[in-house]
């Protein structure tokens, strides 16, 4: 490595130290804090040197061991100046954890292929300004009981009103974690 040290790192060097970490977070082995002073630092790197420095104390996994499944969680945090946003197609893991810091995420589960009944999304949103749109088709239950909420103005900032009573047989969002800002939880009949 320390001939390529000093060697310009691109795009896609900078995704794949992005994604060693994000894997990190999903085995404990660094908190959210530490994954998005990281992250920062990444999409900042300019050289391997600077990358790799940032993953030289995670293990690297040996080559017969297995990986943990990508498909069993999502990791969706913000990127610099850019908002969180997960819509259109797309396979929905039974986990999803959500680091939007002080940015606006959107996450769009109408057009989404969901094969679980239950989904765990984990939220983080420190900032006051930083609010989660989630849409989910009618007939979702989503259940927010574990969300704390910070803010002087008001206590409860989860915004979740169905239009009709959840479907029996259908899909329960289980939110969890701690916001700044709002939560608001959009229910949308198929178009």
């Amino acid at each position: 490595m320390s001939d390529q040290a000093e060697l310009r790192a691109g795009d896609r060097d900078r995704d794949r130290i992005a994604e060693k970490l994000r894997a990190a977070v999903g085995e404990g082995r660094i908190t959210l804090d530490e994954l998005t002073e990281r992250l920062d630092r990444v999409y900042a790197a300019r050289t391997y040197g600077e990358l790799e420095a940032l993953v030289a104390d995670l293990p690297q996994t040996p080559a017969g061991e297995r990986r943990p499944e990508p498909a069993d969680e999502l990791l969706l945090f913000t990127r610099g100046m850019r908002a969180v946003r997960k819509t259109g197609r797309w396979r929905v893991p039974p986990r999803i954890t959500l680091d939007c810091t002080w940015r606006t995420a959107v996450v769009d589960f109408r057009h989404a292929d969901c094969p679980h009944r239950e989904i765990d999304m984990t939220v983080r949103c420190d900032s006051m300004f930083g609010d989660v749109i989630i849409r989910v088709p009618v007939g979702w239950r989503v259940v927010a009981d574990e969300v704390t909420s910070g803010g002087l103005i008001r206590p409860n900032r989860v915004h979740n009103t169905s239009p009709v009573p959840p479907d029996p047989d259908g899909v329960v969002l289980r939110l969890s974690g701690h916001i700044g800002g709002d939560i608001w939880v959009r229910y949308h009949r198929p178009t």
